[in-house]
């Protein structure tokens, strides 16, 4: 008996096989390497809330200001092709209603420049490309991707180490699920700055090294799971003066129970999260689900075909 094979057999075959690797490639291959820390990023994010801070012009502390804490974040994207790491320089700047207007981040309260190198697979350091400072942990302006309800090393650039923020339960940030982390730092001395000693109560004449002192008394991020692109922020930072050797604070340079991501900020970290993390899903679960379906049953359908022309096919036999 002799069958001849259908060209829509073929075809149905064909595709199916085409689909069910094109599954095992997205699993494998496509979805993984998605999962880098973009070397092109440029970013801006900006806190603000109530707080105090120390005026070098009435020399007190006043109250009952608006602070604004504002970083921009640059890729450096010729260093990351070179080194296959994610290097990002950090301008960080924290302005009062008198500095906020200048729009020179040398006027401001405060500012620091940070250069951060990562590994953009696992975000953890990398020691390279004139990194400054050394840094550690494993969250820093975002978390690894495929974030865990787990406890991570959090850097707080401020304190000069690691801060652990514990997972506790998700929650919405614009209608985008989030999972939640939270954690404090206790009062920790940080540096010395020179200062007039009566500025700290000191019966000395002249300068001393006064003592700064950093806490928070909260720290709340929330976190799109896939990405960890942070959609959130809360700090509540306080940094202090104290005389040498002294317990108690003298003078408050900066305090607030409450900075947080403002408006448009969250907005715009919420709509990244949204699309990365489709992109993510995309590549990861619903195109390798629906293409195996669909795969598997053209591959049927395939055989269906072969099965039911064999049968129909009449026998011939040669005299």
């Amino acid at each position: 008996m002799r069958r001849s094979t259908s060209l829509l057999s073929l075809i149905l075959l064909g595709a199916g096989v085409f689909l069910l690797v094109l599954t095992q490639l997205l699993v494998w291959y496509v979805e993984p390497r998605a999962k880098r820390t973009p070397t092109d990023v440029n970013s801006t994010t900006v806190f603000t809330g109530q707080g105090s801070y120390f005026d070098t012009e009435s020399v007190s502390t006043v109250g009952d200001q608006t602070i604004t804490i504002t970083r921009r974040v640059l890729g450096d994207v010729a260093g990351g092709e070179r080194s296959g790491n994610a290097i990002w320089d950090v301008s960080t700047q924290i302005d009062t209603p008198k500095t906020l207007p200048l729009a020179d981040p040398r006027k401001s309260l405060q500012w620091t420049t940070e250069r951060w190198v990562t590994d953009r697979r696992t975000n953890l350091p990398v020691r390279c490309c004139e990194e400054k400072p050394e840094f550690e942990g494993e969250a820093y302006l975002k978390f690894p991707f495929d974030v865990e309800k787990r406890t991570y090393a959090w850097w707080d650039s401020t304190l000069g180490a690691t801060v652990p923020l514990k997972f506790e339960g998700t929650t919405r940030i614009d209608g985008h699920e989030g999972y939640r982390f939270v954690g404090t730092v206790e009062a920790t001395a940080i540096g010395t700055r020179q200062v007039p000693g009566a500025l700290v109560g000191s019966s000395g004449p002249g300068q001393v090294l006064a003592e700064e002192w950093y806490s928070n008394a909260g720290i709340e991020l929330t976190v799109d799971r896939r990405t960890g692109r942070i959609m959130n922020a809360m700090i509540a930072p306080t940094k202090t003066l104290r005389a040498p050797g002294s317990q108690k604070d003298s003078v408050t340079l900066l305090s607030s129970k409450r900075l947080e991501f403002t408006e448009a900020t969250r907005r715009e970290q919420v709509k990244l999260a949204s699309e990365d993390s489709s992109r993510l899903k995309l590549l990861g679960e619903t195109a390798p689900l629906w293409g195996g379906i669909a795969g598997g049953l053209l591959a049927a359908a395939a055989g269906a075909v072969l099965v039911i022309r064999g049968r129909r096919q009449p026998e011939h036999s040669e005299e």
